[in-house]
């Protein structure tokens, strides 16, 4: 077992395992210490690395049927502890209930989908005899298990975001350990939990919490044949040139926009940019927080926005009906609440606001933003949005790509051409049309340009950046002759 009560072990090389670095957690609403968690150290990490490389010889011979199985049996269990993982993460993240519910439910739909691409994941076969000296000849392709997998996840969807590694992993036939948030470790362990139940080989998973130091050990050793991290851009790029001669898939946030073209319906998208700029504090890589709205709506946009932002419930995470629950830390409250301040010395206006308690912030609604402002250009990860108005659509284009991030943006806008020309033009790894940049569901290909990272997620794509292909060209004249 994970542990008793509320006292967790860390699962390293199949095993739960006591530790002798023990460290409490906080929950970000109250300050409470609700947990006791068990924190690995670099012998743990070398035991849960030489498991890995073993289990590979298992794992990469796991039938299709036998990978499939075991992802619908971790979906199964994940929908029947639905509620005790929801609520887990309210408490060691401080996300509003019914984002955690629905994060819960998100987690089991990736082992599903995961279950579907073990199935359907094939190869082909095309001709070799384009020129006179290949005749006779073909090709079929095949994808297999690049390796162990070393993944980094965050603290913000500290159970998808593990997930999103873990069920392609899986599929593919990748041994994996898993380095959770440290803030954030519970929901991972209780994921090792499941996965244990099953046949998935014993050594192919590894849970390690453990601190960052420890943890780049996984970026450098080559045993590891793949890195997937979700974080920081500084970090992700500063692991990128680290990691030798292994494949890796980063994402690494960013500042999304959306634009609001003029005859856009106000009814409809204003309270999507509310939900996408303010739902779990902000604290989402895809969370609104440039808004460019065409001149002619300005006015009546900005009356709907306030008036909506003003609607927004701040509070306990364990109310329905709170949309703002508590960042990650004070540290991190107080890193937004100086850079509003930043941005409105710099002239900028705070049209909506209040005081900071501790670390629940309020929604900020903020006009006349310098571009240089942290808050215009940087990643704000808090319940902060900034708006400014455009002339021309093209202009607000310009302005969604004055970034060094692109990983979505939304356009709202009734006109194809327009559309089209977003998709065009934008510097983004993926369109939102009509709807905000916050839009995910988990099949799609996830992932930006830019500082916003390399690869994708989204279960096919990861699963696919976790095989290779190997290529057979056969010489059929060669076996007629024979």
């Amino acid at each position: 077992m994970v542990g008793i009560g509320n006292v967790y072990r860390a699962y390293v090389a199949g095993q739960w395992k006591e530790t002798r670095d023990r460290r409490e957690l906080r929950a970000p609403w109250d300050g409470a210490v609700f947990a006791s968690v068990s924190f690995c150290g670099p012998a743990e990490l070398e035991e849960a690395a030489q498991a890995a490389a073993r289990a590979f010889e298992l794992t990469r011979k796991l039938p299709v049927y036998e990978r499939a199985r075991i992802c619908l049996d971790v979906a199964r269990g994940l929908v029947a502890r639905k509620e005790e993982l929801a609520q887990g993460l309210c408490v060691e993240g401080g996300k509003p209930i019914l984002d955690a519910r629905a994060e819960v439910d998100r987690a089991a739909h990736c082992f599903e989908l995961a279950a579907a691409e073990a199935e359907r994941m094939g190869g082909e076969v095309f001709p070799l005899d384009l020129r006179p000296t290949s005749a006779g000849r073909l090709a079929l392709t095949r994808r297999v298990p690049v390796g162990p997998v070393a993944a980094i996840s965050p603290y913000n969807f500290p159970l998808n975001l593990g997930v999103h590694k873990v069920a392609p992993a899986i599929a593919a036939g990748c041994p994996v350990v898993l380095k959770p948030a440290s803030a954030t470790p519970t929901s991972s362990l209780r994921l090792a939990e499941l996965i244990d139940q099953t046949s998935w080989p014993k050594g192919a998973l590894s849970v390690v919490p453990c601190p960052n130091t420890v943890a780049d050990a996984m970026v450098t050793d080559e045993r590891f044949r793949f890195l997937s991290f979700t974080g920081s851009a500084e970090v992700g790029w500063g692991m990128k040139g680290r990691s030798g001669t292994k494949k890796v898939a980063l994402e690494l946030g960013g500042n999304a926009a959306v634009v609001v073209d003029e005859g856009a319906d106000l009814d409809f998208a204003v309270p999507r940019i509310v939900y996408g700029a303010f739902s779990y504090a902000g604290q989402k890589c895809i969370s609104v927080q440039r808004v460019l709205v065409h001149e002619r709506l300005q006015g009546s946009f900005m009356e709907r926005l306030i008036e909506a932002t003003g609607r927004v419930k701040v509070g306990d995470p364990r109310d329905p009906d709170v949309l703002v629950g508590p960042v990650i830390d004070e540290a991190n409250a107080r890193r937004i609440e100086a850079w509003v301040e930043e941005a409105r010395s710099g002239g900028a206006k705070v049209l909506a606001g209040g005081e900071r308690r501790k670390n629940l912030l309020p929604a900020y609604v903020l006009a006349n933003v310098p571009r240089d402002a942290q808050v215009s250009c940087k990643e704000v990860f808090g319940p902060v949005v900034t708006v400014e108005p455009f002339s021309s659509f093209s202009e607000a284009l310009e302005a969604v790509n004055d970034s060094p991030y692109g990983l979505q943006a939304g356009v709202f806008t009734e006109h194809l051409d327009r559309a089209l020309e977003a998709w065009d033009e934008l510097e983004v790894g993926g369109v939102i049309l009509n709807d905000t940049p916050t839009y995910r569901i988990d099949h799609m290909p996830y992932g930006g340009v830019k500082g916003s990272g390399q690869g994708r997620e989204g279960i096919r794509y990861a699963l696919e950046e976790m095989t290779e292909l190997r290529l057979l060209a056969v010489n059929r004249i060669h076996h007629a002759k024979g």
